[in-house]
């Protein structure tokens, strides 16, 4: 059963879920995708603690979910920011010395600027259908969203999960995305600076990037890294090939779990 914890930041208090008992082995933190939170990480997260005998954490990020409202917009330095400012300030409530970063879509950028940041701490970093460079796919699919979302029926799917937040949700997504001065963004930087272990995960038919993304995380990643591509799946492998990403997960995390510090998880 999850237990539910509130994590106080500058900007407003963050909502958070806690799965598995505290343990030797560094926690795996769970980051959301864009339009994200932790509701829809649904079960995963609890077989995910059960499969890798880990502490597993989810939060919703400032604006999302059950957090508070974000106070104002996002910018193209957000991906940054969740690292540098949120992601310390949990660290610290929770008493996370060393940490795994596992994230899914954007999540999985910030898990990359994570592991790039605390390059001490951080033990593992797994991507998901991680964006490692703007590309037209993931604008097009986007594009494509936004119409989605006009029509009322799918758009209370979002307030379904973040109430009065949800224009606010995909505003942030869309105008973040399809804003001319984020083009250029990349993870490039970021990846030159992950020395621990990385596995990117992506599905072969991924709606929101290609291929060439998991390759360039592999690639660029300063540390031991190796992509996994899930046959016959879209951008949420978690959900359509639940088994087959803690599966690997798990043979990933295998040898890491006799290199792993003592830690103070919750």
């Amino acid at each position: 059963m999850a237990r539910e914890i509130r994590i106080d930041t500058p900007q407003g208090r963050l909502f958070a879920c806690s799965w598995g008992e505290r343990g030797m082995l560094p926690p795996i933190v769970l980051f959301h995708d864009s339009l994200g939170c932790v509701a829809l990480w649904r079960d995963f997260p609890d077989r995910l603690s059960q499969a890798s005998g880990r502490q597993v954490i989810a939060y919703d990020r400032l604006g999302f979910g059950r957090s508070d409202p974000h106070p104002g917009l996002l910018d193209r330095h957000f991906v940054r920011e969740e690292a540098g400012q949120v992601f310390p300030a949990l660290c610290g409530q929770l008493g996370i010395e060393h940490f795994i970063a596992f994230g899914h879509s954007v999540g999985g950028a910030m898990a990359v600027s994570c592991a790039a940041r605390f390059p001490a701490q951080c033990q593992g970093v797994v991507t998901e259908s991680a964006q490692a460079f703007v590309e037209e796919r993931t604008l097009a699919g986007i594009r494509h969203a936004r119409q989605t979302f006009a029509d009322e029926a799918q758009f209370d799917r979002l307030r379904k999960y973040h109430g009065d937040k949800a224009q606010w949700v995909l505003d942030a997504w869309v105008d973040t995305w399809l804003a001319p001065d984020f083009l250029h963004w990349n993870l490039d930087e970021e990846l030159s600076r992950v020395h621990c272990p990385l596995l990117a995960i992506h599905g072969e038919h991924d709606e929101y990037g290609s291929l060439r993304h998991p390759e360039r995380i592999r690639t660029l990643s300063s540390g031991p890294a190796v992509a996994e591509i899930v046959p016959a799946c879209g951008h949420v492998p978690h959900r359509e090939q639940e088994n087959v990403v803690i599966d690997a997960v798990g043979r990933f995390l295998g040898p890491l779990a006799g290199q792993d510090g003592k830690v103070a998880a919750i």
